[in-house]
């Protein structure tokens, strides 16, 4: 039984696998066209990179997947639209699977199980079919708070239209503003979704093989700032695994965490609340309990 699990898990989609082959060798390319790329545009990219990482981090990942905070419907759709610039599987996608990897990690119901190896759990794992256990025991997630929220519910219908429009026309089409060529423009969006996306693997990936494990030293996730910089405030991993309700995703609050601190402009506007923290004597016990110093 466990035999035939293992094929099926292993069976290649070609199609995503030459999607993400033609991707990373037109970013590589795009690289090429850097120094023709006006100043203008590589900042418009970094600024869409945030946009859309906050997509991600106070969107898909801290508000829908953990629900670590509330937040008023202007806030819900301008996130739900951040999310469509990054590209990553619709919000009720992205939430099913993170909480599937969260109750079952690094086993084989983990959609992107890091014991099977780093490529697998940085990338392999979009272009195999999933293992059977991740369907069978993701049935046990309780979704029904995404199918009430009618903000997921409608970019998931209109997801295709939305990314098309949101990770690759905007982004491409703002540059001609200022006079950019349309092809270079188009490669600087390309290079910016790529990097994203890496970016965002290596939580999965980088973040569950190198670090400090400061709350759990049991566990496969780490404290990784390098992945914390660039994924603006997501690699305190090993904390997040331990305590993943906590919406700052850390004990250092708004520090070195960029989403952190945004989340906590729009609670002081009063556009978000109910943000769930830990209690600090909580995490002194854990750290003493079964924390340790690296992996």
């Amino acid at each position: 039984m466990e035999g035939r699990k293992d094929k099926v898990s292993n069976q290649v989609i070609w199609l995503n696998v030459v999607w993400m082959t033609s991707l990373h060798a037109l970013a590589l390319f795009a690289i090429t066209q850097l120094p023709k790329a006006h100043p203008g545009t590589v900042l418009w990219e970094y600024f869409y990179y945030v946009m859309a990482g906050l997509g991600i981090t106070a969107g898909v990942h801290r508000l829908w997947s953990h629900r670590a905070y509330k937040a008023r419907l202007p806030i819900k759709m301008l996130l739900a639209v951040f999310n469509s610039m990054a590209f990553q599987n619709s919000i009720f996608d992205w939430a099913r699977d993170h909480r599937v990897h969260h109750k079952f990690s690094d086993t084989d119901a983990d959609p992107h199980n890091a014991k099977r190896g780093f490529f697998f759990c940085h990338i392999g794992w979009l272009m195999v079919r999933k293992h059977p256990d991740v369907i069978e025991k993701g049935k046990s997630i309780d979704l029904s708070d995404l199918y009430n929220d009618p903000v997921v519910m409608f970019q998931h219908r209109h997801y295709k239209a939305a990314v098309i429009l949101m990770c690759f026309v905007v982004p491409s089409a703002v540059p001609l503003l200022w006079g950019e060529n349309l092809w270079v423009s188009f490669l600087m969006s390309i290079l910016r979704y790529c990097i994203q996306l890496n970016v965002t693997w290596c939580v999965n990936s980088v973040a569950h093989m190198w670090g400090n494990k400061p709350y759990d030293k049991s566990i496969l996730p780490t404290e990784n700032m390098w992945v914390n910089f660039f994924a603006i405030g997501e690699g305190f991993h090993n904390y997040h695994h331990v305590f993943p309700y906590d919406y700052a995703t850390s004990e250092y609050g708004f520090r070195y965490n960029l989403t952190t601190t945004l989340i906590d402009c729009m609670a002081f506007l009063g556009l978000v609340s109910d943000r769930r923290t830990v209690n600090p004597e909580a995490i002194k016990g854990r750290k003493q309990r079964t924390g340790g110093l690296s992996d």
